[in-house]
């Protein structure tokens, strides 16, 4: 009876110190724009990776790619007085006001992907988009000779679109056969698989494509299936962005050339031990830029180090922390 109670009462003591660490834990929440997009769910087991390592909980929000919906759930986590936000705006103007609900409330605001402007933000944890889009004008410019090119470009009006846009069309005049192509389709699929392929299967239909480039790995899928539906597979070059698991295995089955990858995973954690390092005291910078890489059938196997890349000897970004 007596060792009973002693495993009870130890159950319980272990249940109570449980209980007091969650407590404990800093609480952040994640906005996102969704997260029926693997990309934005890449980011989330990120952030929770992050979370454990440092000591936080989180609490991950969809969007559902509605500025409103972002605004209301910004005001939620103000009301339930979390200890930091991160958000990833639908609409970087339409979250400023916001954002400064939070800055007044003194709960330090961390976003990723589109920069915000006009309110506080803590650190700005981003890839360069116009050096995104241009990895991939270029590598297609080194590896295929030339022809029609159709660009799929995210949602019309964006930051995040009009700069990877940008960088694609440098980067393929950049490399060496750039006088030897002509975008002859640039369409938004507003970075939904289904969208692409409707829009690719409408190019196809009245154009003779050589390569196409898209602005996630989402629009580059849809874009295979349409290809691989109209028997083009090996004669039309496929190159997305982001270095999603769906693409890396395209990459490696050949009906994708080559991924862009600027890591969901990796931005997901950057932001949230960010987060939890500022609450510690630690000094964070303004900016962490992040890194983009081409992954190809060359390198494919190695990918996961690349996507997932979280050990010590990996972190770059950590030198930019103070004290």
């Amino acid at each position: 009876m007596t060792k009973r109670l002693t495993m009870l009462a130890l159950g319980l003591f272990t249940a109570l110190a449980s209980t007091a660490l969650a407590e404990d834990g800093k609480k952040i929440g994640f906005i996102y724009p969704t997260l029926n997009n693997p990309f934005f769910v890449d980011q989330s087991k990120g952030a929770d990776k992050a979370a454990a390592e440092f000591g936080g909980t989180m609490v991950h929000l969809s969007g559902d790619n509605q500025v409103a919906k972002q605004v209301q759930q910004m005001e939620d986590l103000i009301a339930q007085k979390v200890d930091a936000i991160v958000i990833q705006a639908v609409d970087t103007g339409g979250i400023v006001a916001a954002v400064k609900e939070a800055n007044a409330a003194g709960i330090p605001v961390f976003t990723t992907g589109e920069r915000i402007t006009g309110a506080d933000v803590k650190t700005a944890v981003f890839f360069d988009n116009i050096e995104s889009g241009e990895l991939g004008g270029k590598w297609i410019s080194d590896n295929v000779e030339g022809g029609n090119v159709l660009e799929l470009i995210g949602i019309l009006g964006t930051e995040t679109a009009r700069q990877k846009s940008e960088g694609f069309k440098k980067g393929l005049l950049a490399g060496k056969n750039g006088d030897k192509f002509e975008i002859v389709a640039s369409q938004p699929a507003d970075y939904d698989r289904t969208k692409a392929l409707q829009v690719t299967e409408n190019v196809l239909q009245v154009n003779d494509i050589a390569v196409i480039y898209a602005a996630n790995d989402e629009m580059a899928l849809g874009a295979a299936r349409a290809v691989e539906e109209a028997g083009l597979t090996g004669k039309v070059m496929i190159v997305g962005n982001d270095g999603t698991a769906d693409a890396i295995e395209a990459v490696k089955a050949g009906s994708m050339a080559a991924t862009i990858a600027t890591p969901g995973y990796l931005q997901g954690f950057i932001a949230v031990e960010t987060a939890l390092k500022h609450l510690s005291g630690v000094t964070v910078p303004a900016v962490i830029p992040e890194k983009s890489t081409p992954i190809t059938k060359e390198n494919a196997e190695e990918a996961d180090s690349v996507l997932h890349g979280t050990a010590p000897e990996q972190r770059y970004w950590e030198s930019l922390y103070g004290k």
